[in-house]
């Protein structure tokens, strides 16, 4: 299979690296084909031109090869901090200009915009990690879990893509290294059973 695994967070050192790392390790230890990539590492630019609004609008070659690798994705992997409930700008700029319609979704002929539109994405699955520094109870009651909401629903739900599963580290600030191996743990079992060895 082909997999998408996309980090955003700009400190290589951090527990969303290491998550990262392991994703990619346990894809390809499963031999699957792993396409990865560290936005701020990238220096991914996150805004939106008016010029790319257009589904045939041409796009600069960095923002294609993207449309490109998430349309051909069996699976997508996505790891990312929550910083005040939302992904860091600088993956809601990438989501602004690769999960774009002609790739990720498009309207039923007719509709110009108003109506319920159709996902395009391949990828039979995507799995979120998060890492915060909010308690499980509070980030549900308080604030009502804004992340799970974004991803399953407005972005992977609407595009398409069947199988979803999210997990939110925390508190991170607090962690024990013995509770961050156990978290890396999670996120192998995890990835095994959504991209087993031999999976297609």
């Amino acid at each position: 299979m082909k997999v998408l695994v996309i980090v955003a967070h700009p400190n290589k050192a951090s527990f969303n690296h290491a998550i990262a790392y392991t994703c990619s390790k346990t894809l390809s230890d499963n031999g699957h084909e792993v396409i990865a990539h560290d936005l701020y590492d990238e220096h991914f630019d996150p805004i939106l031109p008016f010029g790319e609004f257009p589904r045939d609008a041409e796009l600069p070659p960095a923002v294609q090869r993207h449309c490109e690798e998430v349309s051909q994705a069996d699976g997508i992997v996505i790891v990312h901090p929550n910083w005040w409930g939302q992904p860091p700008a600088i993956l809601k700029g990438w989501v602004d200009r690769v999960i774009r319609p002609g790739v990720a979704y498009e309207f039923l002929e007719g509709d110009t915009g108003e109506g319920v539109p159709r996902g395009l994405l391949k990828a039979d699955s995507a799995i979120i990690f998060n890492t915060s520094n909010t308690g499980t109870t509070r980030e549900k009651t308080v604030f009502g879990d804004p992340l799970q909401l974004i991803w399953e629903d407005c972005v992977f739900g609407l595009c398409g893509v069947p199988k979803f599963h999210r997990r939110m580290f925390n508190i991170v600030v607090t962690s024990t290294e013995a509770e961050r191996r156990e978290w890396l743990s999670e996120v192998a079992a995890t990835v095994n059973r959504f991209f087993p060895k031999g999976g297609t």
